[in-house]
């Protein structure tokens, strides 16, 4: 199974490398260091590799993980450039090499690495967009932790400040993130075996970053940025009328006490069984406006708003005698599938002959896709 997803990964993405002229961007995205995001980029230089794909290396950093680094071998490498900075010898990426070189795919580890003074660019994201311009496709890989967005969330966690940062617009301009996922248990294993640091360095990190909690909060912020740029896709990528909606659920509330209750929790609990967002929606017409509702009304009204927003709730409150029409808008505005109503005190039919609200409601819904329900 696993290797069937890797493959159609591979071919995912080999299919995005020919659409367009500009160079397609990938990123390998983790929780932290040693979750494997460099060991996945080279595994995939070598199934493009055996594509026929023009893939090479721009720069790698293996931290001398011997399963990483045997993985370099038949990857063709564009050597690095030397820079004499205050007396020593250092190597950065040579963007200008690779563009003169131009494969079509070139693999760019430490997505936010700092250059050295006197570069072209401040940034490793900024040679990567330079390569992207010119043509080239690129797969990259960056920690969570590095999100400019994230940097203050990150530091509460970890008690660590990052300096080495990438804007989010980056992750944004990406065609592919992929999310590189060990459970805590896993990546200190991984850590106590000697694969992400040297062994004398194993107890200070145990003690420091690589601690469960930590790590668990810090894989939360990975999972959900990955969610939410597959969300971002969908919405731009698929046409409307194809999309699968996801489930959202609109509680229809009034001032009765009781029957609010009961379309709050029973919206809550669906809404929880589907692991989907969800709004209480209150019509406050000119007979329910602040001057002529009952004390005790408001009371109970406040109370059921507290309550839904402590359920997960979002409340929005609309002033307006249009109670069908608004909200109809607001579940086309929400994209809401499924409508939630109190049962009225009256038979259905009654309800069908007498009531005009409930009666507008079910021929204006009767042209859409969205669900009513009427919860008892």
């Amino acid at each position: 199974m696993e290797e069937d997803n890797k493959t159609d990964s591979v071919r995912k993405f080999l299919d995005l490398v020919k659409k367009s002229r500009r160079g397609k961007f990938k990123v390998y995205i983790g929780m932290s260091a040693g979750v494997g995001k460099t060991y996945r980029m080279l595994q995939e230089a070598h199934a493009l590799l055996k594509n026929g794909i023009d893939i090479q290396i721009g720069y790698i950093e293996t931290h001398n993980r011997e399963e990483t680094h045997a993985l370099l071998e038949g990857i063709p490498l564009i050597p690095r450039r030397k820079i004499f900075y205050k007396g020593k010898e250092l190597e950065e990426m040579d963007v200008h090499a690779i563009i003169n070189t131009h494969p079509e795919v070139v693999i760019v580890d430490e997505l936010a690495h700092t250059n050295v003074e006197g570069s072209k660019n401040g940034k490793r994201w900024q040679d990567v967009s330079d390569i992207l311009e010119a043509g080239i496709s690129v797969i990259s890989a960056v920690n969570i932790q590095h999100l400019e967005s994230m940097n203050q969330d990150i530091e509460t966690i970890t008690g660590i400040p990052i300096t080495e940062r990438i804007p989010d617009k980056i992750l944004e301009t990406a065609d592919e993130i992929v999310n590189i996922d060990l459970t805590a248990d896993e990546l200190i294993d991984r850590l106590k075996a000697g694969k992400i640091y040297d062994k004398t360095k194993i107890e200070r990190a145990l003690g420091n970053f690589f601690q469960p909690e930590r790590i668990l909060q810090l894989r939360e912020l990975a999972l959900k940025e990955v969610a939410h740029h597959l969300e971002r896709k969908i919405s731009i990528e698929i046409p409307k009328q194809i999309k699968l909606r996801p489930e959202r659920f609109l509680a229809c509330i009034s001032t009765n006490n009781a029957t609010a209750k009961t379309v709050i929790r029973k919206t809550a609990r669906l809404a929880s069984y589907y692991r989907s967002p969800w709004i209480v929606l209150y019509v406050q017409n000119n007979h329910e406006s602040g001057d002529r509702i009952k004390l005790d009304l408001q009371r109970h009204l406040i109370n059921n708003f507290k309550m839904a927003t402590e359920l997960g709730a979002e409340v929005i409150k609309v002033k307006s005698d249009e109670v069908t029409q608004t909200i109809i808008r607001i579940a086309e505005e929400k994209e809401i599938t499924t409508i939630c109503i109190g049962k009225p005190h009256l038979n259905l039919f009654q309800i069908i002959m007498r009531t005009a609200i409930f009666n507008q409601l079910l021929k204006s819904i009767s042209a859409t896709e969205t669900d009513l329900v009427i919860l008892s």
